[in-house]
């Protein structure tokens, strides 16, 4: 069996979305840009390390889970014609598992993603996504709300942060790890210009 992993992109200041989270602003206002414009730039001199951890980062993922909030903006009952961000090929290639209270039928995709909606819980969702994964990962793939739930009740086995340097300074918004006691080994460091990847082994929640 394959092991249970999430990454997220952080501030220095520990936020991985801010407030006042839309459609048009799925990060919230002023936040997406740099926490993520490293990933548009690996094709940079110096950003080597960057485009191959990119590279690998998925190479054994078997399964994702997602919550409600990652797959799209909505709450309540479902809007069925809303199919993700992601266009008729999401980047997942594999079963994603979605979180949410509101049943709703399996949505194949182009590409080999199916999305599959969960309303019984965290470890139902795991459960299931572990039977999809057969012998490769299940990652968490976010948000940090979702990630946070599986830290908590000592279900992820391994955290990998891509730390980027600013402090966002928002004052409210989402962070990782608030309410989260755990202990974690670190486990490798990747520094580039732009943002240092820090992996890091759960040892346990407390």
């Amino acid at each position: 069996m394959g092991i249970v992993t999430a990454n997220l992109a952080v501030s220095l200041d520990g936020y991985t979305a801010g407030p006042d989270q839309s459609l048009e602003h799925p990060f919230g206002p002023g936040v997406r840009e740099p926490l993520t414009s490293w990933m548009g730039e690996t094709d940079r001199p110096g950003r080597e390390q960057d485009a191959h951890l990119l590279g690998v980062l998925h190479a054994n993922t078997g399964a994702h889970i997602m919550g409600r909030n990652m797959f799209g903006p909505g709450r309540g009952a479902w809007d069925e014609s809303w199919t993700g961000w992601w266009g008729p090929e999401p980047p997942y290639h594999a079963p994603v598992f979605v979180l949410t209270h509101h049943p709703r039928e399996p949505l194949p995709m182009e590409g080999g993603t199916t999305f599959e909606f969960v309303t019984d819980g965290i470890e139902a969702a795991l459960d299931r996504a572990r039977a999809a994964a057969g012998e490769q990962d299940v990652e968490i793939a976010g948000g940090a709300s979702t990630v946070r739930q599986y830290l908590q009740a000592g279900l992820l086995d391994e955290l990998v942060l891509h730390v980027v340097p600013v402090a966002l300074g928002l004052g409210a918004g989402v962070r990782l790890l608030d309410d989260v006691r755990a202990t974690l080994e670190p486990v490798e460091a990747i520094a580039s210009p732009t943002v240092t990847h820090l992996r890091y082994r759960v040892l346990n929640s407390l």
